[in-house]
């Protein structure tokens, strides 16, 4: 029989790697994955399990859940802050930097780029499914929304996919975009 921390410990061990990963594909950059993996780990730690709970023994792959769940909730939420931040921000702030047009010519087409331009939503189904190898009903619980919600966002994100990383294509080949 095992505790709460115990299976943490074995969780981070066998797939921390793997939340890292998914955390970086939502969020993008590998400090915010960094950040969401470990609030996760925090707040996890800090649940307080009863003693039926851990009487009955708390499996990895239901730890993993809570965790990758957790990590989701944290990313959501913060798109949800930066957003209605942004939108008071400009009357009480100028912008910290400005981009200069050298820096949009030196990107270069990655998926991870592709994946910064979905709502949160459809990012958060489109790595849950396809990075994830979840089925749509699993990425609809995850997520607490109907399968059909789940099937939608996953149409609009292959769209929206398909149309940044042509328009990238092209105008790195010198096409017109």
């Amino acid at each position: 029989m095992s505790t709460w921390e115990e299976t943490l410990a074995t969780v981070v061990r066998e797939h921390g790697p793997r939340l890292q990963r998914t955390a970086y594909l939502l969020c993008g950059d590998r400090p915010g994955a960094e950040d969401l993996v470990q609030e996760a780990f925090v707040r996890a730690l800090g649940r307080r399990r009863t003693a039926a709970q851990v009487a009955h023994g708390i499996e990895t792959y239901e730890a993993e859940a809570y965790l990758r769940r957790t990590i989701l909730n944290l990313y959501l939420d913060s798109y949800r802050r930066r957003r209605r931040w942004g939108g008071i921000q400009h009357l009480v702030a100028r912008p910290d930097r400005s981009e200069s047009a050298t820096t949009a010519v030196d990107q270069r087409v990655d998926a991870t780029q592709a994946l910064a331009q979905l709502p949160p939503q459809v990012r958060a189904c489109v790595v849950l499914h396809y990075y994830g190898d979840l089925p749509v009903s699993q990425v609809a619980a995850e997520l607490g929304i109907a399968d059909g919600s789940v099937k939608r966002y996953l149409s609009d994100g292959r769209a929206m996919l398909a149309v940044h990383l042509a328009d990238d294509a092209d105008t790195s080949a010198g096409g017109k975009p």
